[in-house]
């Protein structure tokens, strides 16, 4: 497994962005050409949104947005998959999207590379992350990863960072000296991986946890968020010198996702309405399943966006134990919690 990731520049050629299976029409539909700085459009200020990939975990964004949150606030908000983990922030930072939605450690890796980025708001607090295997496979503890052939999404997904940091710090083993094989593989392609042989178990997150159950007759084994403790997952980040050019905008967007995240844990049928139009090409059945899994059996959707220095901490220290990260960066440096703090007191939320 790669141990030393470099960030991609800024000047990442975006005609290698893929919308992956699951991208909602409106995100499919947005293009290069209709990108750019903020324009006020029917009394509303543009904002673009560039996440990793279009997952079941980012619901606070998409609830902001099916929910009328960000409207209600002030913003005409598009978001559109870049394809990876690694590729969301460099859309920003080349001026073509707002704010980045991806795992934190990538506004790190961006510092180390001389951008300047605030971590503004928490999306994902918890790890909404199964192993996955046949009926009947012997898969109950850490150990039994060994020597195994496990299916993930491609590096640095968390799908690797995870079972790497969790055989580390709670196995007690290294997953390359004990045998273990990630089989790296694009979003939707792990079930298939296990079903045909090519791997052992797959780790993943919902929807594909449920929708292995619903339509492959997996089993989830392993609970993998049970081992890791809360942390900053994933932020909504951007350039410094955006936050300080337009602190209303980041304010706005900040209040917005704080009413959808008090809003999906006061009721569910936002979660399963928001999911209903973002996802169509699931069932109803999965994304209840999915709803509880997310909603009530991890921390993955949080209260409120507020980052704590401790939920910085633990990702960090997660990343570097699971590769994507060499080095961290303070807490003081990378995140402006100002904005979320004032939204989080607004609706009467914290943490």
């Amino acid at each position: 497994m790669p141990r030393n990731v470099k960030f991609p520049s800024p000047s990442l050629v975006l005609s290698r962005r893929s919308v992956l299976l699951g991208a909602s029409s409106a995100g499919a539909a947005f293009a290069l050409a209709q990108m750019g700085s903020p324009a006020v459009a029917q009394g509303l200020t543009s904002v673009r949104v560039s996440e990793a990939i279009h997952l079941g975990i980012y619901v606070s964004v998409y609830a902001a947005k099916f929910g009328g949150y960000f409207k209600k606030h002030g913003l005409d908000v598009a978001v559109s998959s870049a394809g990876g983990i690694a590729a969301a922030l460099p859309v920003v930072l080349s001026g073509n999207a707002t704010f980045a939605v991806t795992g934190t450690g990538m506004s790190v890796n961006a510092a180390v590379e001389g951008a300047k980025i605030s971590n503004i708001a928490k999306i994902v607090g918890g790890m909404a992350m199964w192993a996955v295997a046949k009926p009947g496979a012997n898969f109950k503890t850490i150990d039994d990863f060994k020597g195994k052939t496990v299916a993930t999404l491609r590096f640095p997904s968390s799908t690797i960072q995870v079972p790497t940091y969790i055989m580390k710090e709670k196995g007690g083993f290294d997953a390359e000296k004990a045998g273990v094989k990630f089989l790296q593989l694009p979003a939707g392609a792990q079930a298939q991986a296990v079903l045909d042989g090519r791997a052992d178990v797959a780790v993943m997150f919902e929807w594909d946890a449920s929708i292995s159950k619903q339509q492959f007759g997996l089993e989830a084994v392993m609970s993998l968020g049970d081992f890791i403790p809360p942390a900053a997952f994933t932020t909504a980040m951007l350039p410094t010198a955006e936050v300080t050019k337009n602190p209303a905008m980041v304010q706005a967007f900040c209040d917005a996702l704080a009413e959808a995240q008090a809003a999906l844990h006061a009721d569910r049928e936002l979660f399963v309405k928001t999911s209903q139009v973002e996802f169509p090409q699931l069932s109803e059945a999965v994304i209840r399943s999915a709803a509880d899994n997310i909603m009530v059996k991890s921390l993955a959707v949080p209260k409120a966006p507020t980052i704590s220095k401790a939920e910085w901490d633990a990702d960090i220290a997660f990343e570097i134990a699971g590769g994507s990260l060499k080095v961290g960066r303070p807490y003081e440096e990378m995140v402006n919690n100002t904005f979320a703090e004032k939204a989080a007191a607004k609706f009467n939320k914290a943490g």
